[in-house]
């Protein structure tokens, strides 16, 4: 239900993905292991969706719902080995009604890519700290390392799992043997890679991660972080209270082990609430948490598990699949309503595929060849990208230390086009295009506000004038 739901509903109601999306696909087709911003794991995931699929308008909602019941699949099978099948079912139940799996999944960024992996991440660690064989320390090597691909925030759960194997004895006994060194060497061998690129790009993601603390320190309240947070499990508790797992009932006859509960307190909850400490000093996007609270359910299980019978279990089924048709449905609401009714453009409101459709009309009435680059407003560009033909590459922010995979002999030999919105050629745009011609284009996109013009120009393959500066930085921290 979660993969139909979240999969058919974006697919119908949204004219072009999500930003976040749009830009991973953007970024996928040229299979970088780093970007200026994040690994790029998703953008891989996301450009193999397409060549499976030869479609931009609904495999991303599909691998996006993947993920996410992955997640389900993963968590279920840590509760199993902690506390049995009934309370592993009833956890996973739990997890429709947390926000984070739900409304926000049909953007496919690298928040959501990572959530399997720190769900298999539990589990594994686990595992192989309670005695498992030589397959689970190998195992454990290899997803952490893949998780990092995902965004490098994975290290922030490998570095309280290190922790949770020094503390626990038992845990800590079995690094006497040589599989846990296997698995570290495992890790360090898949991770080297991405190691080698970000130290070739100059670090660019911290800086950019700099610059987007600096946003959200001006743009966001002291503790907003923290209210999303708390809001967004306001559900989970409202479902919890349904379901009767609250109720007041005599204490159970053997409760859950200490280590059990020691485990799923520090690494299901220990890195939100650190992240909702430091958001209290640093810029914390709201999105970041989206892959920290997989844990919950079974924490909660583990507590109160012994109240869990045939009724509480019917109950969470029954409001599982309510929190997700619902939410859903009120997603598909909430979409149409605010293009069509209130006429307020976001990012899923643009007509996605006429847009690319008349760039690529634009280039090539203007220039022989296919369009192999295109520029100009970041968004704007990348959805007139995204379903053309020939398939171009952004040159993002029109700065080769953003997009190096733009060179100027790319730009001399093949040309651009860039495309913003609007009437006129921006300041900004002027020393690139000169004397060019200009063409605008009306696209509706509301049913209640008018028109949006864009523009679009053809820089013409050899152009030898290129007003660039390679070592500019002109991005948008908050992109």
């Amino acid at each position: 239900m979660q993969i139909a739901c979240w999969t058919v509903v974006p697919a119908l109601v949204d004219a072009a993905p999500p930003r976040d999306v749009v830009e991973g696909f953007m970024w996928g087709r040229e299979w970088v292991l780093l970007t200026y911003k994040h690994p790029q794991l998703p953008g891989w995931l996301l450009e193999t969706s397409h060549l499976l699929t030869g479609s931009f308008r609904w495999p991303q909602y599909l691998l996006a719902q993947l993920t996410i019941s992955s997640t389900f699949v993963l968590v279920y099978l840590l509760a199993r080995d902690m506390l049995g099948r009934n309370r592993a079912l009833a956890a996973v139940l739990l997890m429709p009604s947390i926000y984070f799996f739900g409304w926000p999944t049909p953007q496919f960024n690298h928040d959501y890519a990572q959530m399997p992996f720190w769900a298999a991440i539990c589990w594994l660690l686990w595992r192989a700290g309670r005695g498992g064989g030589p397959g689970w320390w190998l195992a454990l090597g290899l997803v952490s390392g893949v998780g990092l691909y995902a965004k490098f925030s994975t290290g922030l759960l490998l570095a309280f799992g290190a922790l949770w194997l020094l503390s626990d004895a038992r845990a800590r006994g079995r690094l006497a043997t040589p599989w846990p060194w296997f698995g570290l060497a495992v890790f360090f061998a898949v991770a080297s890679p991405l190691a080698i690129a970000l130290y070739r790009i100059d670090f660019l993601p911290l800086t950019y991660f700099a610059d987007r603390d600096q946003w959200v320190m001006e743009h966001r309240a002291r503790l907003y972080y923290i209210g999303v947070q708390l809001a967004g499990l306001s559900g989970f508790l409202l479902v919890l209270a349904i379901s009767g797992l609250l109720r007041r009932s005599p204490a159970p006859d053997k409760p859950v082990e200490r280590g059990t509960l020691v485990y799923l307190t520090w690494m299901g909850l220990g890195p939100a609430i650190l992240i909702m400490v430091a958001s209290l000093f640093t810029g914390t996007g709201e999105a970041w948490g989206a892959p920290m609270y997989n844990l919950v359910g079974v924490l909660v299980l583990a507590l109160v598990g012994h109240r869990l019978g045939a009724i509480e279990m019917r109950r969470l089924a029954i409001c599982a699949l309510i929190c997700i048709v619902s939410m859903s449905g009120a997603y598909a609401a909430m979409r149409w309503t605010t293009c069509n009714v209130w006429g307020h453009m976001e990012p899923v409101c643009w007509p996605a595929q006429p847009i690319s459709d008349e760039a690529e009309a634009v280039w090539h009435a203007a220039a022989p060849g296919r369009l192999d680059i295109v520029g100009g407003d970041a968004d704007l560009a990348m959805l007139a990208g995204l379903n053309a033909y020939d398939k171009p590459s952004i040159f993002t922010e029109l700065d080769m230390r953003l997009a190096p995979w733009i060179t100027r002999q790319r730009l001399r030999e093949h040309g651009m086009l860039m495309v913003w919105p609007g009437n006129g050629v921006p300041p900004q745009l002027q020393a690139w295009l000169g004397n060019l011609p200009v063409k605008t284009v009306l696209f509706n996109w509301s049913r209640k506000a008018p028109p949006v013009p864009i523009s679009f120009a053809a820089i013409p393959p050899g152009t030898r004038y290129l007003p660039i500066d390679a070592d500019s930085r002109t991005r948008h921290p908050r992109s």
